[in-house]
């Protein structure tokens, strides 16, 4: 029986590294220091989102209806991954006018939710 992957020490919560690999079929062993993804270290539950988050093309309202969720959910769950990867976000995730545009023409979102986008982000200002 395979358990999922740990990626953090549960003694002192440190980064662990692989040291061996082995092939159950002619049981080859390799030894020596690898590394793991970055998506290694990811919760199975934002792993889950970026599944259906590919399958939809990154097609955000397709990504609400598949996971009965706001944009502004899709959004966060994204902004969680982005940083779990160790990249930065702005810190108020200024908006990007002609983005929302452009995702309004495209049928992403609907007018009441551009709208929306646009007051926020002009209260963050």
């Amino acid at each position: 029986m395979a358990y999922p992957l740990i990626t953090d020490c549960p003694v002192c919560s440190k980064k662990l590294k692989v040291k061996k690999l082995h092939c159950t079929h002619c049981h080859t062993t390799i030894e020596n220091e690898f590394e793991m993804s970055k998506f290694a270290s990811l919760a199975t539950e934002q792993l889950d989102f970026i599944e259906v988050f590919i399958k939809c093309r990154g097609n955000i309202k397709e990504v609400e209806k598949e996971l009965s969720i706001s944009y502004p959910t899709v959004r966060g769950k994204l902004t969680e991954i982005i940083e779990a990867l160790g990249y930065k976000t702005q810190s108020k995730n200024k908006l990007d006018k002609q983005k929302v545009l452009t995702m309004l023409d495209s049928g992403e979102i609907t007018v009441d939710e551009a709208i929306k986008m646009l007051k926020e982000d002009g209260e963050d200002s």
